[in-house]
């Protein structure tokens, strides 16, 4: 059965960090492009970054370039995002994706919120 379990969401001021963690089971993870998205309330679900399985390499979304880093960590299965400089437009609930052709694997989501 394949699983993506997200974790370290939660509540921070504006120029706060958090880190977001997303284990996956039930599939070949170090063979999958993984990936977080968010989704603000009345908003479409959006990318955030993604990280390649091959290379490592790595794209963001242009309103976090500089503040959100995106890692993996393929013996643990596990893919991180790093988040710093927390802003309010951050809040959302975060997800974690991964895709390999047609295969297609999203988690349950996290919250976060950035709010003093």
């Amino acid at each position: 059965q394949v699983q993506l379990v997200e974790s370290g969401g939660g509540l921070v001021g504006p120029g706060g960090s958090l880190r977001l963690s997303c284990v996956g089971s039930g599939f070949m993870f170090e063979a999958y492009n993984m990936s977080w998205y968010r989704q603000a309330p009345g908003s479409e679900r959006a990318l955030v970054a993604v990280i390649g399985y091959s290379d490592g390499r790595t794209e963001y979304t242009d309103s976090v370039k500089g503040r959100f880093t995106i890692s993996r960590d393929d013996a643990k299965k596990t893919v991180f995002l790093h988040m710093n400089n927390l802003r309010p437009e951050d809040t959302a609930v975060y997800y974690c994706h991964a895709r390999r052709t047609w295969y297609d694997y999203w988690g349950q989501g996290t919250q976060v919120t950035v709010s003093s």
